[in-house]
């Protein structure tokens, strides 16, 4: 098989994050600029770190202030909006089953993400996980990609990177690995397709056959 690793994001690709999201963000920015944002405001920046679309939304002034907010309402209604996507949990038992290794790379704070994998018992199929926290870049650089490789000792040729924005797709190309958008992000098939991913998958099972038959 010519991959052996897959690399994954995390909110709007194994993990529907989006109206948890949408909500933490609406509810902090209404506390500062009311009535200024609504979600289609919201969308374009998503995937960036969370600080880094504080200060888009607001100011460097009250940007840390503000994660502050989000943070602890993201927390308290993690588990009332997130939902995992269809096949999610099937097809990362399977691809663990045939042998692939797999890992989480994000832009979230560790402890957000282990909320989230556990929720759906998706933990135990994740042999590394790389946060916001363990790189000083991150996507669209590469450095979390390849950080993540060399955790699991994965070499270019056989790794992919699979995730929901434009900065999945240009962090696995700058990293020099295989990128794979989802046609179920925020952002629409058709806004990923502008950054030439290898491939686009319309379900999660659409993986199953793009590592089988490479």
């Amino acid at each position: 098989m010519k991959y052996k690793t897959l690399l994954f994001d995390l909110d709007g690709t194994i993990l529907n994050t989006n109206d948890l999201i949408i909500n933490s963000f609406l509810y902090t920015l209404e506390q500062f600029y009311p009535g200024k944002y609504t979600e289609e405001k919201l969308i374009p920046h998503m995937g960036k770190p969370l600080r880094e679309q504080m200060v888009i939304f607001g100011d460097e002034a009250n940007a840390d202030k503000m994660v502050e907010i989000y943070r602890e309402h993201n927390i308290r209604t993690h588990d009332e909006y997130v939902k995992e996507f269809p096949y999610v949990k099937e097809v990362l038992t399977t691809l663990k089953e045939e042998g692939y290794t797999l890992g989480v790379v994000t832009t979230k704070m560790r402890n957000t993400v282990t909320m989230g994998l556990r929720r759906f018992d998706l933990e135990s199929l994740m042999s590394t996980v790389v946060t916001y926290e363990d790189t000083e870049f991150h996507k669209p650089a590469p450095e979390p990609v390849l950080l993540a490789m060399e955790q699991l000792g994965a070499e270019k040729e056989t790794t992919l990177m699979v995730g929901d924005s434009q900065y999945d797709i240009q962090a696995a190309k700058n990293a020099g690995v295989t990128s794979v958008g989802v046609a179920w992000s925020m952002k629409g098939a058709d806004f990923l397709n502008q950054f030439n991913p290898d491939y686009m998958l319309e379900n999660m099972r659409d993986l199953l056959k793009i590592v089988r038959e490479n």
